[in-house]
């Protein structure tokens, strides 16, 4: 049996960088050739915990919380939508765009973890968010979602009414920021290293490649 590299990405639907990132980390992946030996899980990270059931203008809140200016905004959201294209992934800004609250997301991501359907779930959300210009706080696009990759979508929207699911995901976020991730996204690799913020395709890779020549060594 090839040995395995478990990879833990932390990490915020509302985070555009977040994809960017996994897209980079899949196509490494891929051009390696070792898609049988990652094993991903996806964890929780709210870049903005308090953000109101409303949301908020996406260009104000990032005017807001970072400092940047309209046209500094508006170049961010041309280099991602480059960075994008060259993965496949559209990202679709438009004028009143909102940032939402993404708890509930988080809550449904942790549920997909059972039956191993967490990347596909995060995956559609980013696409629903992000090049779809639908509001991911609400329940109804949740359900479709959810309902979109074949999950239980009454015990998967049900959860969202328990509190006792909302405190589980505080807890993973908790744990993950006691272990020092502070922004996202983060990759930590076999729970002993870790790269946070996008990188190239190749870092990616030199870093699975030394994982694993390290495990065929103590194998």
């Amino acid at each position: 049996m090839k040995a395995k590299i478990k990879l833990d990405i932390v990490s915020d639907v509302m985070c555009p960088w977040c994809i960017v990132g996994y897209k980079r980390l899949e196509k490494a992946i891929q051009e390696l050739g070792i898609k049988d030996q990652i094993d991903i899980e996806w964890q929780p990270f709210e870049l903005n915990p308090n953000m109101p059931k409303s949301g908020q203008d996406l260009q104000e809140h990032i005017m807001q919380k970072y400092g940047s200016s309209p046209e500094q905004v508006k170049q961010v959201q041309q280099q991602l939508s480059q960075y994008g294209s060259e993965l496949g992934f559209n990202f679709d800004y438009f004028e009143g765009m909102r940032i939402v609250n993404s708890r509930e997301a988080h809550i449904l991501l942790d549920y997909a973890r059972k039956s191993n359907q967490q990347t596909e779930l995060k995956l559609a959300l980013f696409t629903a968010f992000f090049s779809e210009q639908k509001d991911i706080s609400k329940r109804e696009v949740l359900r479709e979602i959810i309902n979109s990759i074949d999950l239980n979508t009454d015990e998967a929207m049900a959860l969202l009414d328990k509190p006792e699911a909302k405190e589980n995901i505080q807890n993973q976020e908790a744990k993950w920021q006691g272990m020092g991730v502070s922004s996202v996204p983060t990759v930590v690799f076999n729970n002993t290293s870790a790269l946070t913020g996008v990188q190239p395709i190749y870092v990616y890779k030199r870093v699975l490649s030394e994982l694993l020549n390290e495990q065929k060594e103590k194998s």
